[in-house]
């Protein structure tokens, strides 16, 4: 398994005992939420583009999130 932050590693757990909402659509979520990241400018330039070139590769990925 790939080192999570522990943040994530906090959520994952949250949402597999239930007590964090878990999203169908994870994909298109991390998409918002990554393009939330880029648009940030209160954040630096470097995490800005690691978040814009992650959101970008998805979202020119095979994802389908409409099933």
């Amino acid at each position: 398994m790939y080192p999570y932050s522990d943040k994530t590693k906090k959520m994952i757990n949250l949402i597999g005992s239930g007590d964090a909402a878990y999203i169908p659509k994870a994909i298109t979520c991390a998409i918002k939420a990554l393009d939330t990241i880029a648009a940030n400018e209160q954040l630096d330039d470097t995490t800005r583009e690691d978040a814009a070139f992650a959101a970008a590769n998805l979202v020119l990925s095979d994802y389908n999130d409409n099933d």
